[in-house]
């Protein structure tokens, strides 16, 4: 296990890593590395034996945290999602990225790219059949790992409302009901707002003279 101190500083450079921060990890780390490794593989969230080997520490508001990388160890993303939702109150859990956006006042180099467009409306309001929708929409797109994400968050979930904004989080809601030729989305409309000039009617040839 190595264990290493990093500075708020060395965790702006790390945009293109991602991992799982918890905050409040008073006391002795290699204790606190030793038994999240426990509880995620009882939880069957670390797979195939791995564990977290290089963690990192270090101080922000006066917490100090602890950084998980995901890159030597295999996860299930899905159940991790859903157990650090559980734990939030307990342990502060956050993905990487979004503790560098929202606690460092870090700006992205470059824009995110924008969630995929997903018919649903007009579909069959089932959750399932949402769910589903969704789901193929993101694994169409290259997302298989948000996809399954979604999925645990949805049924997880209390209410059919809460289960919608979930969906919304992942997908760009759109009609189900597309004509031809027509803007899939507000914001492809506000995009292609200039509609092509057309020309001007022609004048009517004048009639000879009787």
């Amino acid at each position: 296990m190595e264990i290493q101190n990093i500075t708020v500083e060395d965790l702006r450079r790390m945009e293109d890593k991602e991992g799982l921060v918890l905050q409040g990890c008073g006391g002795d780390p290699g204790e606190w590395v030793q038994g999240i490794n426990d509880l995620l593989a009882q939880k069957g969230i670390l797979l195939e034996g791995t564990t977290f080997t290089h963690v990192s520490v270090f101080q922000n508001e006066g917490l100090t945290c602890l950084l998980f990388p995901f890159e030597d160890v295999k996860l299930d993303i899905g159940k991790l999602a859903m157990w650090r939702l559980q734990t939030h109150d307990t342990f502060g859990g956050t993905w990487l990225s979004d503790y560098i956006d929202n606690r460092l006042g870090h700006e992205p180099a470059q824009e995110a790219p924008g969630k995929p467009d997903c018919p649903l409306i007009g579909q069959d309001g089932n959750i399932f059949n949402l769910v589903g929708i969704a789901s193929r929409t993101l694994k169409a797109h290259g997302m298989p790992e948000q996809a399954k994400e979604m999925a645990d968050r949805v049924f997880f979930c209390d209410s059919y409302h809460k289960a919608l904004c979930i969906i919304g989080e992942y997908v760009n809601i759109t009609s189900a009901d597309r004509e031809a030729g027509r803007p899939h989305s507000i914001r492809q409309q506000l995009k292609n707002n200039k509609a092509p000039e057309t020309a001007a009617p022609k004048k009517a040839a004048k009639e000879p003279e009787r």
